[in-house]
């Protein structure tokens, strides 16, 4: 049993700096989320994003804002849970929250924080009739450790940063590595295709465009992919990896199942503190909706500063709620009181 006083469902930017807030009114948070690092969509979409709309930076890499709200939150120390869904939610005997994850874990707090973003994130799959029987088998949708694929034959498929950034960090890596395209055109970041295309050049990387991966053979263990290239007809290549990057596909999964007042896939908050109808439990970030809402990351930020001082009344009901500047006692003044 895992407890704390905050639950926060959903590590992505909104959760992460809900940690900073609560850590200036001392109190612990900790993170449950589905992928398997922090940062959310920033992290597992497009890491190497700009971003154009976050205070005090004209421009930052969505995979560098995640860098600095976790070293923001580092000195109160959060706990993570990562690569595990929250399945249920109950109520226990002393009025706090019991969540128990896909894969058991308990996890227990007064205070329940939903910053899932836009809901929990499943793969998109490409239409292959039989993508199901190779899927852990040789089929991967999401590259937890880069190191499973050292010196294996890997076919990676798409056409975002996230293909093209895995497939310039596994060009070291894998034994022989190609990636699949459908169009000659990619939507990744400029500097990153032309890395690909260098590595093309260089022999480290297969390039086939205006392709895209048909077929799928092996005898329970993925061995070959049959690939329909636009100029040469169909290939059928030996490999020990396919991984098709296409992003991921929002859900609201199983917080539809919390009791919680949803609105077209998004939970009704009041904006006083942006609590939910259920006492104790709040949504912030993309995840929840009231008039005027908007879906950028900064109101995000401000809902999870409003959002924490109510946590602190339900969490020290006796305790007077204290406010201080960081300006004046800095973030080590907080961190060590």
């Amino acid at each position: 049993m895992i407890k704390t006083d905050i639950l926060i469902v959903g590590a992505g930017p909104v959760g992460l700096f809900t940690v900073f807030e609560a850590g200036l009114l001392k109190m612990h948070c900790h993170l449950i989320d589905s992928l398997p690092q922090p940062g959310g969509q920033l992290t597992e979409i497009y890491p190497k994003k700009p971003i154009y709309d976050i205070p005090g930076y004209p421009k930052i890499l969505a995979g560098d804002l995640v860098k600095n709200l976790m070293e923001q939150a580092k000195p109160f120390n959060p706990g993570f849970t990562l690569g595990e869904r929250a399945e249920t939610v109950e109520h226990s005997r002393d009025n706090s929250f019991l969540v128990t994850t896909n894969r058991g874990t308990k996890l227990q707090a007064p205070v329940l924080v939903i910053a899932g973003g836009l809901g929990c994130f499943e793969p998109r799959k490409p239409p292959i009739s039989n993508i199901s029987e190779f899927e852990d088998n040789g089929v991967e949708y999401i590259i937890k450790d880069p190191e499973y694929y050292r010196n294996k034959k890997v076919i990676i498929a798409g056409g975002g940063d996230s293909a093209l950034d895995w497939t310039i960090f596994l060009a070291d890596i894998a034994e022989e590595l190609t990636l699949v395209h459908r169009r000659s055109q990619f939507r990744g970041a400029l500097d990153s295709v032309e890395k690909v295309k260098m590595l093309n050049l260089e022999g480290k990387v297969k390039l086939l465009t205006e392709s895209q991966v048909v077929g799928l053979n092996g005898n329970g263990k993925l061995d070959e992919v049959v690939v329909k290239h636009g100029k040469e007809g169909e290939l059928t290549m030996k490999t020990d990896h396919f991984i098709p990057l296409f992003g991921l596909s929002p859900k609201l999964g199983p917080v539809a199942n919390w009791g919680l007042n949803i609105d077209k896939n998004a939970i009704e908050v009041n904006t006083l503190d942006y609590s939910t109808n259920v006492p104790g439990v709040f949504a912030i970030g993309d995840i929840n909706t009231y008039p005027g809402k908007l879906n950028l990351i900064l109101c995000g930020f401000h809902e999870a500063a409003l959002m924490v001082q109510s946590a602190f009344k339900i969490i020290n009901p006796e305790k007077k709620l204290p406010f201080k500047y960081t300006t004046v006692t800095g973030v080590e003044g907080f961190a060590e009181e």
